[in-house]
């Protein structure tokens, strides 16, 4: 499965979601461009399950901190628009996701997350009966996450299992580093984060910044 990062996100319009009801068509290559806005698109498994409520709320309590970085967040899952629309509206407390506000991609055509390679499907079985070859697996997402600049290029590809959840505060910090990097045309070491020292991109800004460090 070849990585998507140094490349353009494809440019695909999918069906989504919000919190109003509204069924409308996002394409994640062009919310970029379009509104020179960097993206972060997380993919969750399925609707109405147990680690993926948790994310979808720990990244709209950070909304706002991605917004000051001029970042646009998406959520997205194999569901339908009514069954996003559903989970939308069951409360925090009976394990919904009652006031997230952002729009969640309905793929539920596949189209995208077969593109992006990330489907849990664990094999293909011929099936003499029929003759063809069958599907063995979920048929949903990994935990995949991207983080998209704004001309529409990849600057970060992450793949979580299932069981694991994502730390939010992460993107904000990956945000931060690109954002650094664009602005200032240095490069970011281990453990970097806003207001540390960065590197200078050859031998003496290396051995600088590790003889201080």
């Amino acid at each position: 499965m070849a990585t998507a990062v140094g490349k353009q996100f494809p440019d695909l319009n999918v069906d989504a979601m919000n919190e109003m009801g509204d069924t409308f068509k996002i394409n994640v290559l062009e919310e970029a461009k379009n509104n020179n806005k960097k993206v972060l698109l997380f993919w969750y498994p399925k609707d109405f399950t147990f680690v993926c409520p948790t994310e979808l709320h720990a990244f709209q309590a950070a909304l706002g901190e991605f917004e000051k970085r001029n970042t646009i967040v998406i959520g997205a899952s194999c569901d339908t628009p009514e069954v996003h629309f559903a989970w939308l509206n069951q409360s925090k407390d009976n394990g919904g996701i009652e006031g997230v506000t952002y729009p969640l991609l309905a793929d539920s055509n596949r189209n995208l997350s077969s593109i992006l390679g990330i489907l849990d499907i664990s094999e293909e079985v011929y099936d003499e009966a029929t003759q063809t070859v069958q599907v063995v697996g979920d048929n949903v997402t990994y935990r995949a996450t991207y983080l998209i600049d704004e001309e529409g290029t990849v600057f970060h590809e992450g793949i979580n299992h299932m069981p694991v959840g994502r730390n939010v505060n992460e993107f904000l910090r990956l945000i931060d580093a690109y954002s650094h990097v664009q602005k200032n045309g240095e490069v970011c070491p281990a453990n970097w984060e806003e207001g540390k020292d960065a590197m200078k991109p050859n031998a003496k800004g290396t051995a600088e910044y590790l003889a201080s460090h």
